[in-house]
């Protein structure tokens, strides 16, 4: 297998939107067109804080997504970058795609200058916390989360 990481462009949507759509339910969810849609227009608007990065293998073309959010805060002077999105094909998972995935944001962030890069994951997502693991330890804060049912 042969991965490239790159940019997610739009020839990718068709694939982007399968992971998508898998990254979805594996959370419990059913994807929503709309929110579908919004979010790859979203990618690829140049004054969205939303991004993409796509794996692609030579053979077998995009295998993994992540999507991320650049923001400011109030602890830094630089932004930070939220990997809000990480999935991989299960049929090619534990072949380094994650960690590829992961590698070229580590990257960016030297590269950019951003001050940090986070991400969450569920407690019980334990394969993924295996690869999250080796990066940094789990950094003890918990997560609430207040969902407005009219939105």
């Amino acid at each position: 297998m042969t991965v490239t990481i790159r940019k997610a462009e739009p020839r990718d949507e068709k694939r982007w939107r399968e992971l998508w759509d898998a990254y979805t339910r594996f959370y419990e969810r059913e994807p929503v067109e709309a929110i579908t849609r919004h979010t790859w227009a979203r990618i690829h608007d140049a004054a969205s804080p939303v991004q993409a990065i796509v794996a692609d293998d030579s053979s077998q073309g995009v295998i993994g997504i992540a999507n991320y959010l650049l923001h400011e805060n109030t602890s830094t002077l630089k932004p930070v970058c939220y990997l809000q999105d990480l999935f991989v094909d299960p049929k090619v998972r534990a072949h380094g795609t994650g960690k590829q995935l992961i590698d070229w944001l580590v990257d960016e962030m030297k590269r950019q200058g951003w001050s940090r890069l986070y991400w969450a994951t569920r407690e019980t997502n334990y394969r993924a916390r295996g690869l999250y693991d080796k990066y940094t330890p789990h950094s003890g804060f918990l997560r609430y989360q207040l969902i407005n049912p009219d939105a």
